[in-house]
């Protein structure tokens, strides 16, 4: 299956399962049932970062907060987690020396016309011309720095900083910001690590090349737990509902289409 674009989300979904690759990404198949509130929490407090990066008072924060809430819907028992969220954002953003670049889009080559996309939460120019990357997160979990060593996400983003603004591996800082503990894990990756990462990466993109659209099949693991996919799954469900239920999503994104 011909692709030339590869982001950190379509390399994770191919690796825990390539049904739900196939699905999600040829397909095309709206995913059902996964956690959304989480998904609109972490996308929520993410807008109110983004937008209120330049905020200098509680009030700010809280006001812009609340012009956005309507668009995300989450349960009732996310909400006392937004103040703690805002409150350590502003005492963290403080602290920083520049404030000057918010959220980065990127699409850059990796090799051969196979190109690397992904959105890039914060990067910051540092007075003596590095870079700091930051990831904000919302999960529950949290990694460590041993974690961050092995983090394919992060090491995207250094090598995307790396060609977009010109700046050698050694002076990126790349970084995980936890809102809800005001946790900030830091990392900085060898040019060794990053070419280990993108070699890895070019494999995985030809491994989804040559695998025919029959050949992305169901995996078992840890992951089925939380997947919106299960309704077409086979191994969750008879195969000739699984066919009748994927002909009628498709059918559905036809008409969504028309």
């Amino acid at each position: 299956m011909f692709i030339n674009k590869i982001s950190n989300t379509k390399r994770d979904t191919f690796n825990q399962c390539r049904l739900k690759y196939r699905y999600r990404y040829i397909d095309r198949i709206p995913e059902a049932g996964s956690n959304t509130d989480a998904l609109h929490f972490g996308s929520y407090i993410h807008k109110i970062l983004e937008d209120g990066v330049a905020a200098e008072t509680p009030e700010e924060l809280y006001k812009l907060a609340e012009q956005l809430k309507e668009n995300y819907k989450f349960a009732s028992s996310y909400t006392p987690k937004i103040k703690i969220c805002l409150d350590n954002f502003l005492k963290f953003n403080s602290k920083l020396e520049t404030k000057d670049m918010t959220e980065t889009v990127f699409d850059v080559e990796i090799k051969d016309g196979i190109t690397q996309t992904g959105i890039i939460d914060r990067v910051i120019r540092g007075k003596n011309g590095g870079l700091l990357i930051i990831d904000y997160k919302t999960s529950k979990r949290e990694k460590t720095k041993f974690d961050l060593y092995n983090d394919k996400q992060l090491m995207g983003y250094a090598f995307a900083a790396h060609k977009l603004f010109s700046c050698k591996l050694e002076d990126i800082v790349c970084a995980h910001y936890y809102p809800i503990t005001n946790n900030f894990v830091t990392i900085k990756y060898t040019g060794s690590q990053i070419a280990k990462y993108l070699e890895n990466l070019i494999n995985e993109v030809w491994i989804i090349r040559k695998l025919k659209k029959t050949e992305f099949c169901a995996e078992q693991n840890q992951f089925c737990n939380w997947c919106g996919y299960k309704p077409y799954c086979p191994l969750f469900e008879d195969g000739t509902i699984v066919e009748r239920r994927v002909q009628e999503a498709k059918k559905k994104k036809k008409e969504k289409r028309g």
